[in-house]
Formats: structure tokens, sequence, C-alpha cells
């Protein structure tokens, strides 16, 4: 009973990052529920620019789904819905992981990208902003725990970008 009350406790204190992923999972109930806003005139093009839209989305959309599908494979034993690792976990750095350190956060984004690029929705653009910082954030949180449990989590930071291949 007392290991019950002690879960409990640590899920209302948040010591996991409970509350990281009820906020997670907030953003993109918001997201999907957002209705497209198109100011500024945008509607006006959108005949025009259908082919690099639908070029966009299908671009980030394969590239979500590989990060996704990739990241969710290689973590394999190791996944957890919260930033705080596992304690059977191992370091994972080969497959996706040699390109973003935090490819299931990366294919959020990327999807969120493609349909806001399709839609040329003002709205989701904003959202995606919120949610870049969001997962920066939480992904900073989850690298420190990392780094406790593996101080070689560093090296790797150094030479392998957080979101985006290469870029970021």
């Amino acid at each position: 009973m007392n290991k019950e009350k002690s879960g409990t406790d640590s899920f209302l204190r948040g010591a996991k990052g409970e509350y990281l992923v009820v906020i997670q999972f907030l953003i993109v109930g918001i997201f999907i529920m957002t209705p497209v806003w198109q100011p500024f005139g945008i509607a006006e093009f959108e005949e025009y620019l259908t082919i690099p839209r639908t070029a966009v989305l299908i671009v980030c959309g394969a590239t979500a789904l590989l990060f996704g599908g990739l990241g969710s494979h290689n973590l394999k034993q190791y996944i957890t819905p919260l930033p705080y690792p596992v304690d059977h976990n191992q370091l994972v750095r080969t497959g996706v992981y040699s390109f973003v350190r935090h490819p299931l956060y990366s294919s959020q984004l990327f999807i969120g990208f493609g349909w806001s690029c399709y839609a040329l929705s003002l709205s989701h653009f904003l959202l995606l902003v919120f949610a870049f910082f969001f997962f920066s954030l939480k992904a900073s949180k989850e690298e420190r725990w990392l780094t406790q449990r593996h101080p070689e989590y560093q090296e790797y930071a150094r030479k392998v970008k957080k979101f985006i291949p290469f870029i970021y």
C-alpha cells in the first residue's frame, strides 16, 4: 500500500515529468482542434500554392513517420511517455538517434510544420512555435536526467542535433 501511495504522490508532484506529458497531450489536442486562420489575404494564394503546399506536407509527413517509427523502434524496451528515463535504460545512439537526439518530438514538430504550411494557417504556425519551445524545454529536462545517468550523453549531445538533423 505504501508503494502505491508513494507512486501516486510522485505523480502528483510531477517528479518524473508527468505534467510535461499532460501539457504535450493538450498541445497536440489544441493543435488538432484549432481552426485554420488565414489573415492578410493568405487564402487568395491557396490555389497558386497547391503543389508546393502539398509537397511540403508529404515531405514533412514522411519525415514524421520515419522519425516517429524508427525512434520508437530504436528505443524498444526503454520507451516511456515520461521524459524521465526508465530504470533499466541504455543510451541509444544508433539508428535515427545518430541524426537527432529526440526523434519522437521531432516527428510531432515536422507534421505540425507540414500541416501549417499546407493549410497556410497562421493559428497553427503560432501553436507550432509554442510547441517548439515546449519540446525544447521538455528535451532539456530529459537531457539533464540522461546526463546524470549516462555521463557520456554530453559528448553525444555535442555531436548530434536536438530536433532537425545537421541544423538544430
